[in-house]
């Protein structure tokens, strides 16, 4: 009897040790930018920043009574190339109908981001930012980029996603925003931190 119970406790120890392994792996260690923002369900920080030509200033509560969708891009970012045909594409769809589409440059220089936009095509429904010292872009807490929020028309961040995006994607978060949901945080590949050197 008492071998029998050795043997159930011996396996009752190896089975505990294996799933505190799995816990503390999946704590330890894992890529910080797959954390949960704790903006979703806030109110999203504001900013009041200057187009990318210098010709404008815009300001997060000027935007109130839309549905923003705030996009962190840089030139030298991979992803960020791959995803903004359908930025722009989203961003002419949905232009006219209480949507503000607005693309944040991640440490580059505005020029630079411009030069890629001049390249890659910009929507007239988009407002193309500069963040300077990336003020804007540590109050999201961005880790790396595409990074894109989703706030609703109150100005709370409902939803958010890390990675590159797509028209589909972009579609049915909006749409679900309208319909009051809260599509909260979506992981759908990789990003870049700084520029491959």
């Amino acid at each position: 009897m008492s071998g029998r119970w050795l043997r159930w406790a011996g396996l009752g120890i190896a089975l505990g040790t294996v799933v505190l392994a799995v816990v503390l792996a999946s704590r330890f260690g894992g890529d910080p930018a797959l954390v949960d923002s704790p903006l979703i369900g806030q109110p999203a920080p504001a900013f009041d920043l200057t187009t990318l030509d210098g010709g404008d200033e815009v300001a997060l509560e000027d935007l109130r009574g839309d549905i923003v969708v705030i996009n962190f891009f840089a030139s030298w970012c991979l992803q960020c190339r791959a995803e903004h045909a359908d930025l722009v594409a989203s961003s002419d769809a949905f232009g006219e109908d209480d949507v503000t589409f607005v693309q944040i440059g991640y440490q580059e220089s505005p020029s630079e981001s411009l030069r890629y936009l001049e390249q890659a095509g910009t929507s007239q429904w988009t407002k193309y930012l500069a963040d300077p010292g990336s003020r804007t872009a540590i109050a999201y807490g961005v880790f790396g980029i595409p990074e894109t929020f989703f706030i609703d028309p109150d100005g709370v961040v409902v939803g958010k996603i890390i990675g590159e995006s797509d028209a589909f994607t972009l579609g049915a978060t909006i749409d679900a925003i309208k319909r009051g949901e809260r599509p909260g945080q979506a992981v759908t590949g990789d990003t870049q931190q700084a520029p491959d050197r």
